[in-house]
């Protein structure tokens, strides 16, 4: 497997399981931060904001990826993730950390925009959906070591010490992009016209197919984000981050045996499993009233997210010009951060910090699931793809 791909992909997937690393470190304690700075009804904003900004910083990080080069574009995200979190000590008021939490977005603006398009240069077509496969468990990976060690690191140095962990890790990140090689042919010069955008450099039309289905299934993490935290405490769990622990060891394990599978029976089929298994993971998470039922349902979502994101980075990657893969990379994750806003915004009306009513935000992230897989049957019956 390994000498499938050159040096550059597994740099690359190195430098992505830290960057993630990194800024999910802090989510498991953020309930807390914020409630100890007197904003408990204000949780669901610790998440939409962060995927607002990043949402904003798309197109241009998009376009920039595509004028001047990927990894400059990677640069930029990463300076911005090392110095938020030097900062986030410094908060002393909701509304100040709050302004840290926007901008923090930006980073997840940036760097993983550069990232997927230098990626999808290096991925050869026929063998696309397990390179994501491959790449994708790695950002999985960083997902969930942050989320499972943040709480321990927080109880062993305190949540200030947790912080300069975080920007530490970004830093490591650092050095690995500089050893990263750029994939873009004759990268121009920053112009100020670069931060000119139109809407065609917002979105690009071929990849919407795609990018419906992440807004439909995205917001299930923004729910996740936001109160697997508050249910682990509820469930008397003393690790915030047990969820994703869980999460991430099957999202691994189901990778090593689903990664070429949308390269064999076509990226809406391998979809159409994803999101059914979605749909019952949420159900379960909803309904969860013990550690067993809880534990169960992280591994279920695990396994859908395993199926499902890989197929959608390489769906999106099918589907876009080779001259536009930077716009293609940020319109996905545009959808990407609007599914995730749309989850976490929603806990504000449907969660009010009570165990009674975590059902209420589960039955919303039930109904987008049913929505994508009828989307997924339409597109499949109506529409004509080689995918």
């Amino acid at each position: 497997m390994f000498r499938q791909y050159n040096s550059n992909f597994w740099i690359l997937c190195f430098t992505m399981l830290l960057f993630m690393t990194s800024f999910n470190l802090i989510i498991p304690e953020l309930n807390d931060f914020i409630t100890n700075l007197g904003g408990e009804g204000q949780k669901g904003l610790i998440i939409s904001i962060f995927t607002i900004s990043a949402g904003l910083s798309r197109p241009f990080s998009g376009k920039l990826s595509d004028k001047i080069g990927r990894k400059k574009v990677m640069i930029i995200g990463l300076i911005i993730s090392f110095l938020v979190s030097l900062l986030y000590p410094l908060s002393l008021s909701v509304h100040f950390f709050l302004m840290l939490r926007f901008l923090h977005g930006f980073s997840a603006g940036f760097l993983p925009t550069g990232a997927t398009a230098l990626v999808t240069d290096l991925l050869p077509s026929d063998r696309r959906g397990k390179g994501m496969g491959i790449w994708g468990t790695f950002i999985s990976l960083g997902i969930g070591v942050g989320q499972a060690t943040g709480s321990i690191i927080a109880d062993q140095i305190g949540i200030n010490g947790l912080f300069m962990v975080s920007a530490g890790v970004a830093a490591i990140a650092g050095i690995l992009i500089v050893r990263t090689q750029e994939t873009l042919q004759q990268p121009e010069k920053f112009k100020a016209s670069h931060l000119k955008i139109k809407f065609s450099d917002v979105i690009e039309p071929s990849v919407l197919p795609a990018a419906i289905v992440m807004v439909l299934t995205a917001p299930s993490s923004g729910l996740i984000f936001v109160l697997t935290p508050d249910m682990s405490g509820y469930l008397e769990i003393d690790n915030k981050g047990w969820f994703f622990a869980f999460y991430v060891l099957s999202t691994i394990f189901i990778r090593l045996f689903t990664s070429q599978l949308s390269d064999k029976i076509g990226r809406r089929k391998t979809l159409l499993i994803g999101t059914s298994v979605l749909l019952l993971s949420m159900i379960l998470i909803g309904t969860s009233d013990s550690i067993i039922t809880y534990t169960i349902a992280a591994v279920i979502f695990g396994v859908a997210t395993g199926i499902s994101s890989p197929t959608l980075m390489a769906w999106t990657a099918d589907l876009s010009p080779e001259d536009r893969r930077g716009v293609g990379a940020g319109t996905m994750f545009i959808a990407l951060e609007i599914g995730i806003m749309v989850g976490s915004l929603a806990t504000l009306w449907l969660y009010d910090s009570t165990p009674e009513t975590i059902i209420n935000a589960f039955l919303f992230g039930i109904g987008l699931a049913i929505s994508s897989i009828l989307f997924l049957l339409w597109h499949l019956r109506y529409k004509k793809s080689n995918t």
